[in-house]
């Protein structure tokens, strides 16, 4: 079975929706063999290029067309080949925990390694350095609330989006806050505790 017959395979049993780079093939053959393989997959329209690097076997709703992946498995996908940690930041961070209805254009995500944007259509999804201190919690929910929390800033934390929070987190997500909280600013330690309240 050729490199290209062994990928598609691959690609296939993982089902449609996920992304994937080049690093995701390593095991099947050269890097040179992996990217002329992709190049023509995609150039045959059996998996789609997002951006250099970087594809994907794409969902096909009957009505719109090809979808997006989500933020996430771009994400994830920009992070395994290098096993980078991740964390979901700023608006994106609160927008997943129900305290912001904006979808925002740029999605962040904090990682310990080097910075990367990546436009696809008219989203902007942007792996963002940042300091290991910001990272100790990266994948928790913990570290999603402080991040959200963060974004949101201490003047915008109403007792109205702490409820949001106690009523979307799981109970044990709830009851590892308090444990969590000194990876926390000062200022945002009472919040956590409020929200871990009654877990």
């Amino acid at each position: 079975m050729s490199v290209e017959q062994q990928i598609i395979s691959r690609i296939y049993g993982n089902g449609r929706g996920k992304a994937f780079t080049p690093v995701d093939f390593a095991d099947l053959g050269d890097r040179n063999s992996v990217g002329v393989a992709l190049f023509s997959l995609a150039k045959e329209g059996r998996i789609r290029r997002l951006s250099r690097g970087l594809y994907d076997y794409p969902v096909k709703h009957p009505e719109l067309g090809l979808l997006n992946p989500s933020p996430e498995r771009v994400a994830e996908a920009l992070a395994r080949g290098a096993g980078l940690r991740l964390q979901p930041a700023g608006a994106f961070a609160a927008n997943q925990l129900g305290l912001s209805e904006q979808v925002p254009a740029r999605i962040v995500f904090l990682t310990d390694g080097a910075g990367r944007k990546v436009s696809i259509k008219r989203l902007v999804i942007e792996l963002r350095k940042a300091a290991p201190r910001q990272l100790a919690l990266a994948g928790s929910m913990s570290g999603t609330v402080i991040q959200a929390l963060r974004y949101l800033g201490r003047d915008h934390i109403t007792p109205a989006r702490v409820a949001t929070l106690r009523k979307v987190l799981k109970p044990e997500d709830r009851r590892r806050l308090p444990k969590d909280a000194r990876f926390a600013p000062v200022w945002m330690r009472p919040y956590l505790l409020a929200i871990a309240e009654g877990a």
